[in-house]
């Protein structure tokens, strides 16, 4: 499993397939659970994980898909704390001005609770 860093697919998983040579492999998402299309790509625009599915090389899309199910790997990269950086990423990306601004009042406040605090732990 290989997380997409550049490109249009950025920040989608993939899985890689085959390799091509040493600076290219043929990744593949598969489409229905990932949203990546079987293409190549260069291995420097991956980061790869420490998730591995069982497959042949040059897997098919369904047998790639019914590996990954077998093995609960796209669960178990979701609880992973990468994971879930990279969809607080993309939730912060996609905040509104209003929702920006809700935020920073909800920390201002939150702030003014953890000095009040630790001012009244001092005396």
């Amino acid at each position: 499993l290989a997380l997409i860093t550049y490109g249009p697919c950025a920040g989608k998983m993939c899985t890689i397939v085959d390799i091509v040579d040493q600076k290219r492999v043929v990744v593949d998402g598969p489409e229905s659970v990932t949203g990546v299309r079987r293409h190549m790509m260069p291995v420097k625009r991956l980061s790869l994980t420490d998730f591995k599915a069982t497959i042949s090389r040059g897997a098919h899309e369904k047998s790639l898909r019914l590996a990954l199910e077998k093995d609960g790997i796209m669960q178990k990269w979701s609880a992973t704390s990468w994971a879930k950086k990279v969809t607080a990423k993309e939730v912060r990306a996609k905040m509104t001005d209003f929702e920006r601004f809700k935020l920073m009042v909800a920390r201002k406040k939150r702030s003014g609770e953890v000095k009040k605090s630790v001012k009244k732990t001092k005396k």
